[in-house]
């Protein structure tokens, strides 16, 4: 029976950052199947009870920045806990994950990775072209195809975002498998678990 996990996240969260690489090893080690659907948070967190960073409390925030420095340490992956281009409208780097369906998951994947690294390790803006196409290229694609067929990825983008409110999805990362709800990649070693048997 084919393993299959949904991969529902945005390009701009550091913990989808964090488990991203560990994410791409587990599933490859279980010969699971990845969907990796990009979606938009702004979406669904007024409908899930979730707050956009800047609306949170003090103390939830300053947690959140330790949180992220225990982790960087743990994991031992390069981070910048306060990048300079963050908040950032993730929307042109989902619709370009998107767009790049055709070339398979596995672009998919090393397209996410890129992304996520210029945003928390390489001080770069994600929501600028030119950073998609430097990217692309580092995932082995050509950035200005990808970034024409990006337009034409809005309908979809919105499609797993409906799809995830359906689903109970309400923060980023979330791994489903076999309808099992994973969030957080503080989650994974349950998910490494689930797809083992």
């Amino acid at each position: 029976m084919t393993k299959h996990v949904d991969y529902y996240f945005s390009p701009s969260s550091p913990w989808t950052y964090l488990g991203h690489g560990r994410f791409a090893d587990i599933a490859r080690r279980h010969g699971a199947q990845v969907a990796v659907k990009p979606v938009d948070y702004g979406v669904i967190f007024p409908q899930s009870g979730g707050l956009p960073l800047g609306k949170r409390a003090p103390q939830r925030q300053t947690y959140r920045l330790m949180e992220l420095k225990r982790w960087k340490a743990h994991l031992g992956v390069p981070l910048n806990e306060q990048p300079k281009f963050f908040p950032v409208d993730a929307t042109p780097a989902a619709l370009a994950i998107v767009a790049a369906a055709p070339s398979g998951v596995d672009a998919q994947m090393r397209l996410a990775g890129a992304i996520m690294k210029a945003l928390w390790a390489e001080e770069q803006n994600v929501a600028e072209q030119a950073t998609l196409r430097a990217a692309a290229a580092k995932a082995g694609l050509d950035g200005e195809g990808l970034l024409a067929a990006a337009s034409g990825a809005k309908a979809q983008f919105e499609a797993f975002t409906q799809e995830a409110l359906a689903r109970g999805v309400f923060g980023a990362p979330t791994y489903i498998y076999r309808d099992e709800l994973f969030w957080g990649q503080d989650r994974l070693d349950f998910l490494d678990r689930a797809l083992a048997t």
